[in-house]
């Protein structure tokens, strides 16, 4: 769904959306949290229920007219809405329920603003669609990618669907990885914001249609947003259909990354 325009105050609702579930996600952990069962071995906490309520409250009060998608809840709002809001209250639930901080909050209005919240690192990775920057106390400071920490972050959670032309298990033991990076698994989408803040050169994910999906959107925008490169494993654009991603500081790191999943034979399996 594109956006058909984004107001001045966009950005900000993206980002007080996120520091609201941010605020939850904080609060609640270290407690005992039931766990409920999504299937295939996921699963969300009362941390992700409650945060995504925070979210949605935030922008249902700021934006009544749009159209919401919580990957808890699911859709909320009028079915015709021309803009819609893409909320993961808690990226990071399984390093979160056994009492790990790397977690994220993403809130993303799609193809406009976005913000990605640290809940414990105290950083807010924003973009107003054309810029992206950090905010530390209160204090706004650009987003500048870089490739000298040489840390490539590869997620390694199931599912695979573009094997076995890419597998990131793969990626991780081929010697030219291994000669030019260091790779790194946080398991939580907060590592694409890391791309655009200079802390990663790279994040490397499976995945099917991610441009659109609450996990990944806000992510993207930022780092986009930030001058990073952003492709599939395949190379070809973030899109519908697209396979896949690799996010990376520079032309040059990417390019390097892009010959070894091409040496791997990542050249996804037609479907």
């Amino acid at each position: 769904m594109s956006n058909s325009y984004a107001g001045p105050d966009d950005t900000e609702v993206a980002i007080a959306a996120a520091l609201a579930g941010g605020d939850v996600v904080r609060d609640l952990y270290g407690r005992r949290l039931g766990r409920i069962d999504k299937g295939a071995g996921d699963f969300a906490t009362a941390a992700d229920v409650e945060a995504e309520k925070a979210i949605l409250g935030v922008i249902g009060a700021a934006r009544p007219d749009d159209a919401l998608l919580g990957e808890e809840s699911g859709r909320h709002g009028a079915s015709g809405a021309v803009r819609q809001w893409l909320v993961d209250p808690l990226c990071g639930t399984l390093n979160y329920a056994v009492g790990t901080m790397l977690v994220a909050v993403n809130v993303a209005l799609s193809g406009g603003p976005a913000a990605v919240v640290d809940p414990f690192g105290g950083e807010v990775f924003c973009t107003d669609g054309e810029s992206a920057w950090a905010r530390r106390e209160g204090g706004d400071v650009r987003l500048s990618p870089s490739s000298a920490t040489r840390l490539v972050d590869v997620n390694l959670d199931p599912p695979f669907p573009n094997a076995p032309g890419f597998r990131g298990v793969d990626l991780l033991a081929h010697p030219r990885f291994v000669a030019d990076f260091r790779p790194r698994v946080v398991s939580t989408t907060l590592a694409l914001s890391w791309v655009a803040a200079g802390k990663r050169a790279a994040y490397v994910t499976d995945g099917t249609d991610l441009y659109g999906s609450v996990h990944f959107a806000a992510g993207i925008a930022v780092c986009r947003a930030a001058g990073c490169v952003v492709t599939g494993v395949d190379g070809a654009p973030v899109g519908p259909g697209g396979r896949g991603l690799v996010a990376a500081a520079d032309a040059a790191t990417h390019e390097r990354l892009m010959s070894v999943i091409r040496d791997l034979g990542g050249r996804p399996a037609a479907p």
